[in-house]
């Protein structure tokens, strides 16, 4: 019993501490905040988007916790990085 109750501990102070990895951006006096697969109507038409790769990595190491994958995928998974300039091409 006592080890289970360390492993929540443990797990709970994880996933409180690594909830920062993504990042808001203010983009032309407007704080955009990170959007996820549950939160899609989020995302700002022009503004460019990358995938947070910590919360990936940690969303699929905690996958057995289901509450972390669920924060990390659903609702934080990508962040804004800037304006989008257009389609890219490949030369």
């Amino acid at each position: 019993m006592k080890k289970l109750i360390a492993q929540i501990v443990i797990v709970a102070f994880l996933a409180v501490s690594l909830t920062a990895c993504g990042q808001t951006k203010v983009i032309k006096d407007k704080e955009i905040p990170t959007y996820g697969l549950f939160n899609m109507n989020k995302k700002y038409e022009g503004v460019e988007y990358e995938v947070i790769v910590g919360n990936v990595v940690w969303g699929v190491l905690l996958v057995e916790t289901i509450v972390a994958p669920i924060y990390f995928f659903g609702f934080s998974m990508y962040q804004p990085v800037g304006i989008d300039t257009g389609p890219k091409t490949i030369n």
